[in-house]
Formats: structure tokens, sequence, C-alpha cells
């Protein structure tokens, strides 16, 4: 298991070894957004200018082999709803998004979809046995409301088996640099039902530093994916602000987002 880097048209990408099928996890590289946005921002709503966010759009469907408006994509509101999607979904570039989802799972060939992120945990989810897919945003507010359950229960419902699955946690923030009060390490033992050992390291003001990425990992071992079928990502978007976006090391001024989408054949 292991991330590699990958480089299509300029468009720089991360993959995991472990998923067969077609998917990335987008850099800054490969874009042409220019500023505090430069290169291949892909939120939006950030400030940043439409037609090269559309530009940019283009790029990373280009990668997937769809049109503009060829993909599916999030909502997302750091909660833990997951959608179905299908052909129906296909998402207009730069439209509003009619539903809420911080999680996405299809069963749909041909359909890339994707999640976003600028710290947060993406995870994409495969089972190539039963032609399933899902692409989640784990933020720790959704992965401590459990939507890697609700994920896996969405994919059960088109076929899937968890013991099937095979999962890629990308780049995110680490442990080195999410630095939280006593609400984020609570919330997450109870998510993981006192399951928490290693996942922590407590300072001497009162701070914690979480690895979400671990927590994450753990949580899918429990809900029935084999450990040796998920990849973690060891880059920290905050440590490697200058190849990903990172909310906290931008303070949100000036800030992309990143993808992660996968796509089943």
């Amino acid at each position: 298991m292991a991330f590699i880097e990958e480089n299509e048209n300029g468009l720089v990408y991360m993959r995991s070894t472990l998923i067969g099928a077609r998917h990335a996890f987008t850099t800054r590289f490969g874009g042409v957004s220019g500023g505090g946005f430069a290169t291949l921002n892909l939120g939006s709503d950030r400030g940043d200018d439409p037609a090269c966010v559309r530009e940019n759009y283009r790029r990373l469907c280009a990668l997937f082999g769809v049109g503009i408006d060829g993909g599916a994509v999030t909502d997302q509101v750091h909660k833990n709803a997951v959608r179905i999607v299908t052909a129906a979904d296909r998402h207009v570039c730069m439209s509003k998004v009619p539903y809420e989802a911080d999680g996405l799972v299809t069963a749909e060939k041909g359909l890339p979809i994707f999640c976003f992120s600028a710290d947060c945990v993406p995870a994409l989810l495969w089972d190539g046995e039963h032609g399933v897919a899902g692409a989640i945003h784990c933020g720790w507010r959704s992965s401590v409301s459990d939507i890697l359950f609700n994920a896996l229960e969405a994919m059960r419902s088109l076929g899937a088996e968890p013991g099937c699955v095979r999962a890629a946690f990308g780049p995110a923030i680490g442990r080195c640099c999410f630095e939280t009060d006593d609400d984020v390490p609570e919330a997450i033992t109870a998510w993981l039902g006192g399951d928490d050992e290693g996942l922590f390291d407590r300072r001497a003001d009162g701070k914690t530093m979480v690895d979400l990425r671990a927590a994450n990992a753990r949580r899918l071992v429990q809900l029935g994916v084999p450990a040796e079928n998920i990849d973690v990502s060891g880059e920290c978007t905050c440590c490697l602000h200058d190849k990903y976006w990172s909310h906290r090391y931008t303070r949100g001024i000036h800030r992309g987002s990143q993808a992660s989408g996968i796509l089943l054949d």
C-alpha cells in the first residue's frame, strides 16, 4: 500500500495503489488560478475568478474522461448525510447543488463522484467486486456523527460488502498540526466506544493533538473493513501548505479547495 504522485497534462494528483478504480486526490498544482488561489483551486465560493475555477474543473473532469458537467459533487455542511447518486445527479459546474451531503455513493459506471477538502480527511471507498464506490468528506464533526457508518450502509444497499471494500484516506491535517480543545478528543472517544489508544497527544497547556485519519481508519475496521484494505496518506496538508490547500494554515484567507474523486469504469 502506498500513495503515488501522478502528473497528467500538468495536473498533479495523488493516488493509492490499493484502489483499482480511476481516482485522484488533487494538489494545488495544475490549474489556472492566480494570486492566493494559485493554481488548482476547486472551491467555487472562495472569491476566485469564476472563469479560472471553471477551467480548473474542466481539467479535473478531463482527468476522469468526462465533460465539465459530467460528475456528481458533495455539498458539504459538516454533517453525516450520504447520498446515493446516479447520472441524474450530474452537476452543472458552478451551479447550486440541490442537496446537502458530505458523502456520495454510487454504482453508476462512468459517473465520477467528488468530495472537497482543505484539511479535513477525504476518504475514497471502493468495492470492485460488487461495483460500488464512495467519496466521503470526514471532517471531525461528520466523523464523530458516524458518516462512515452511513457510507457503508449506503454502499451495502447497492450490493457492496464491508469485507470487500478498499479505502484510501487522502492528504489531510495530521496529528502534528491538528491542535484541539477537549471537545474533539472527547467526541472521538465516544464515537469509537473508547477505542482511542494512540490517537491523541495530550499537552501540558491543555490542548490535544489529534490523529483524525487514524481515527477514521479505526472506525472502518470496527465496521468490518479489513485493516489490510485501508491505505492512509502520511502527508499533512498544513505542513505541506505549498502543495495542498490548508484552512488552518491560511486561516481561511485566500484558501482554495482540493478534490478527491473516484470513477467506476
